[in-house]
């Protein structure tokens, strides 16, 4: 079962939403530092509760490519978007996202328009 980590720049309401899909989801806000996390705390997090990353800050891609996973990362690369149609866009493609993740892909980019797994 996969484990994430919402970071800070996306609503708390997504890690909500993933639980009501049975996901053991936090949102950064979870932790007493909440926005304040810098990038290599949420890391060491991920790391530590083999949690994936779920983020819209191009340092974490930038790391996964430097060094690799762990943590994963589920980079979303839609820009401002409302949380309505976040979290519709999420619904309809969270399976493939999980399902990624589990036959060992460790970097998923989520688009409007696709979802590319590295």
């Amino acid at each position: 079962m996969c484990k994430f980590i919402v970071n800070t720049q996306l609503p708390p309401r997504l890690a909500r939403f993933l639980r009501t899909k049975g996901y053991d989801a936090i949102h950064t806000t979870h932790f007493s530092e909440g926005n304040l996390l810098e990038d290599d705390e949420i890391v060491a997090i991920a790391k530590d509760q083999e949690r994936t990353v779920v983020t819209k800050d191009s340092d974490f891609f930038d790391h996964f490519f430097l060094k690799g996973a762990p943590p994963k990362v589920l980079l979303m690369q839609f820009g401002n978007i409302a949380n309505t149609e976040l979290l519709e866009l999420f619904d309809g493609n969270i399976e493939v996202i999980v399902d990624f993740f589990e036959t060992g892909h460790e970097l998923v980019a989520f688009k409007r328009d696709g979802i590319v797994a590295y």
